[in-house]
This record gives structure tokens, sequence and C-alpha cells, in this order.
């Protein structure tokens, strides 16, 4: 399915977006609660250190937002904080 929204929101799923969908995937799995941008960008520091975790970085991979494509590709709605998101 994650596929398909991808494909829909002309994205091609690769290795670096595949990591973003399973960090809320993961995160709604252990606390059944969609992750912030912030809460997401923590992981990445810890994966790859503060280079990689940034907005900028997340937003270069989904042009239009967090909220907006991200967390739709991980099948979630949007996170209830979105306006700390942009």
């Amino acid at each position: 399915m994650a596929q398909v929204l991808a494909q829909g929101e002309k994205l091609e799923l690769d290795e670096r977006r595949w990591e973003i969908v399973n960090i809320v995937r993961d995160h709604f799995e252990d606390r059944q609660s969609v992750p912030e941008a912030r809460t997401v960008l923590k992981r990445l520091k810890e994966r790859h250190g503060k280079e990689v975790a940034t907005r900028k970085y997340l937003f270069g991979l989904f042009p239009y937002g967090y909220g907006q494509q991200a967390c739709k590709i991980a099948g979630m709605r949007k996170p209830l904080k979105i306006m700390l998101d942009v």
C-alpha cells in the first residue's frame, strides 16, 4: 500500500524514504501515536548524526511536508501538532 500511496505523491520509495516511513510506523506501534517531526529527527540523529537530522533533509525527501506525505505513506494520519512540523 505504501508503494501505491508514494506513487500518488509522485515519490519513489528509496531506502531513505523507507527509513522515515518505518520510523513513523515503529513509533506508532510502540506508543499508539503518530510522531511529530522532531521525534523523527531525533531518531535520525541517533542513527546518522546531526548532519542528516535536519528539517531540510526531511523536506528534501517529502517536499509537501512530513505530515502531509511521510505520515500518509506510512498509513497514518497527520500528527496532532502539525504546526510544529512546518
